[in-house]
């Protein structure tokens, strides 16, 4: 097996062997992302400083002081802050943007030892469910290159499914790890909301963005938490638990595990080619001794309506900061400060983080508040409580990640309701908070990629690892290459 369709823990093995350096590691990697431009995954390389950081890290293997992560490489999605390479949200407004501080979850990492490869692309403002509202041109799906990655973090699972990286971060606001996981048939985890740090995170939707992973395989997710994850308290949000050692329950058998099936996930909307594989995957799971359950979350399809309120509202109010006062953007011919403003953000910002704008504006806006954003998070608060209640049944849940395989470019740009209606699945447990991720499992239409999506209770990633851990043994869906990669 060639070096990069090695899994992030075989590389960690074979550099506590010694058999690699993270030198060589580097190099075979940038020579990989040199190659495959055309995917456009990655915004920013900057060998220099990443063979920097690879003998920094050999350095540290050299003098005893490496842990398991210490030499790997790992691409950061462009919505996390860096010192070395721009930070730009794949947004005009924030073009060339060069950060004074890394974001903790890069941070954390960098500590750790990891040895950063560049910044990836993806929606701007990690705003859309197909990368293709990127300012700066839309990243392939390597399975074909005429389909859509999914977004937001579409450079992400790109990047990981072409083995251009081994690891990518990436972010959650409504599905934004798992959808795109599923369209590229890579392994994506989104943690409990407030387990990652959103310090240096660029803001979409404060009460839903979260920090997670593209991996190859539910192993790799595990090894790269257990470092990413901790309390942090620049962040208001930040939940204060002790560290945790997330690969703890991978060799856990999967005999007498109960897995709520949620009959709403099977409703109409979803294609055929996507039920099969979804359904063989909870058989796979049968074999393996777990226990199907079914399972009712009346109030999920009320998902969409809700998070659209609720995102919007929050989109309107962060993205306010970005005036061309400050930082970013700024025209160069405008008349008055109010004319500055206007012309900046009509320069420097994409269709659709003007539309969650203005949709957010108006659902704060007077004589709208109680009617639409008040309401939504009433709405909220019973699709959390109903995951609750299900989980007092199961231990885990499980269905689609996505209602089809990847779609192509262009086939639902005109229609943004429909290209919204891609996260039926993601969006409810995205809404309560939940951890979960999806693991691939198959292929639909096309031959493009299928995912199954697990969900846990709040802070129980480490079982949810460890069952798509043993689902990973018993198939090889994961360890799939697309063509030429």
């Amino acid at each position: 097996m060639s070096l990069h369709h090695e899994t992030l823990a075989t590389l960690s093995r074979k550099l506590a062997a010694r058999e690699i350096s993270a030198v060589e590691l580097a190099h075979l990697y940038l020579e990989r992302i040199d190659g495959n431009r055309d995917l456009n995954a990655f915004l920013d390389v900057r060998p220099d400083v990443t063979l920097a950081q690879a003998r920094a890290a050999d350095a540290r293997r050299k003098a005893g002081d490496a842990g398991p992560l210490t030499g790997l490489p790992i691409a950061h999605k462009d919505i996390f802050v860096t010192r070395d390479f721009a930070s730009t949200a794949s947004s005009r407004m924030l073009e060339g943007y060069m950060s004074p501080f890394d974001a903790t979850v890069v941070s954390n990492l960098a500590t750790a030892g990891m040895v950063t490869l560049g910044k990836l692309n993806c929606d701007e403002f990690a705003m859309g469910s197909s990368n293709e509202n990127s300012a700066y041109g839309n990243v392939l799906n390597p399975w074909d290159k005429s389909a859509v990655p999914g977004g937001s973090s579409g450079g992400s699972s790109a990047a990981v499914a072409a083995r251009i990286a081994p690891v990518a971060t990436a972010t959650d606001t409504g599905g934004s790890i798992r959808e795109p996981a599923a369209f590229t048939g890579v392994t994506g985890t989104k943690p409990t909301y407030g387990r990652p740090s959103r310090w240096g995170m660029i803001a979409f939707a404060s009460s839903l963005d979260t920090a997670g992973l593209m991996t190859l395989s539910a192993e790799d997710a595990a090894l790269v938490l257990s470092a990413m994850v901790g309390f942090d308290p620049k962040d208001s949000t930040s939940v204060d638990r002790p560290p945790e050692n997330f690969a703890r329950a991978l060799t856990e058998p999967l005999r007498g595990r109960r897995i709520g099936v949620p009959k709403e996930f099977f409703g109409g909307g979803l294609q055929p080619d996507v039920e099969a594989a979804v359904r063989e995957a909870l058989g796979t799971y049968q074999r393996l001794g777990a226990k199907l359950i079914d399972i009712s979350l009346p109030n999920a399809a009320l998902g969409i309506p809700v998070y659209y309120v609720v995102a919007p509202a929050e989109c309107s109010s962060n993205l306010s900061r970005f005036d061309g006062v400050r930082y970013g953007h700024r025209a160069r011919d405008y008349g008055d400060l109010t004319d500055m403003i206007k012309k900046s953000r009509a320069e420097g910002l994409g269709a659709e983080p003007k539309r969650r704008i203005l949709v957010g504006a108006y659902v704060l806006s007077h004589g709208y508040y109680d009617a639409y954003y008040l309401k939504a998070q009433q709405v909220r608060r019973l699709i959390a409580d109903e995951f609750r209640a299900a989980f007092e049944q199961c231990d885990l849940i499980a269905g689609p990640v996505t209602t089809s395989v990847a779609f192509g470019f262009g086939e639902k740009a005109a229609d943004p309701v429909a290209m919204y209606m891609s996260d039926l699945y993601t969006i409810p447990g995205s809404l309560a908070g939940i951890p979960s991720m999806s693991i691939p499992c198959g292929f639909g239409a096309h031959g493009r990629p299928v995912g199954l999506q697990l969900m846990a209770n709040y802070f129980d990633e480490a079982r949810m690892l460890g069952a798509a851990h043993q689902y990973q043994l018993a198939t090889d869906w994961h360890a799939r290459v697309p063509a030429g990669f």
